[in-house]
């Protein structure tokens, strides 16, 4: 059933609605319960265009303007379950499309530093609103070319991608610390995309694991 729902602040209709997205989320097959409790704790709908707030908490990506989606509950959740799964925490964590904030906030509780990158400038404004009011101190935006990462930061123990690489960026795996993990859709915009997971072994080799079936907008070079 598509919920609507009521985002007034004195309704308090929110704050369920997003508790019956994240027991949605557990029963759709997320386990990790920190992963969770950090979903629970973002008021999504602070993150969406007003006129769509009142489906904010429906699992669907919702539109955010420069031809770009804010990803589907579970999609968030599921990507950030891969890098968590067996660590303490996210540690220092890179994302690649910070688009309006959300997977960010998220991520704040789980990581000890966020730096997301947008390469749309005027979309990073209003990352930067929505943030706000969180007063989050461990999340730093950066107006970049997000596929060549954030060497001056570097290494990073997580790197997630909000957007679909073509191949492997090689300057965001060489980015990646000793145990770290990323996670990234790849494929071709409008064709088949998947949820890869690269991991650093040990002796430095990469490992990666193919995964589940997505859609997300394609990750372009350069700024705007």
């Amino acid at each position: 059933m598509i919920e609507r729902v009521n985002v007034s602040p004195a309704s308090g209709t929110a704050v369920r609605a997003r508790a019956r997205m994240v027991d949605r989320l557990r029963t759709d097959g997320i386990r990790d319960e920190r992963v969770l409790a950090a979903i629970n704790q973002v008021p999504r709908h602070q993150f969406v265009e007003e006129a769509l707030a009142s489906r904010a908490y429906e699992d669907t990506a919702l539109p955010l303007g420069f031809q770009q989606t804010i990803s589907q509950p579970f999609v968030v959740a599921r990507m950030i379950e891969l890098l968590v799964a067996g660590r303490p925490g996210l540690g220092r964590t890179l994302e690649v499309g910070a688009g309006c904030g959300y997977q960010a906030a998220v991520m704040s509780f789980l990581a000890s530093d966020v730096y997301a990158i947008e390469r749309i400038g005027k979309l990073l404004e209003k990352a930067r609103g929505n943030l706000r009011p969180l007063r989050l101190p461990n999340v730093r935006l950066k107006h970049a070319d997000g596929s060549i990462g954030l060497l001056e930061v570097a290494p990073f123990d997580s790197i997630i991608l909000a957007a679909a690489a073509t191949a492997t960026p090689k300057a965001l795996v060489d980015q990646l610390a000793p145990g770290g993990r990323m996670v990234l859709p790849l494929g071709r915009a409008g064709g088949d995309q998947i949820i890869v997971l690269l991991e650093r072994q040990s002796n430095g080799s990469i490992k990666e694991t193919r995964l589940d079936a997505v859609r997300f907008v394609p990750l372009l070079p350069g700024t705007e």
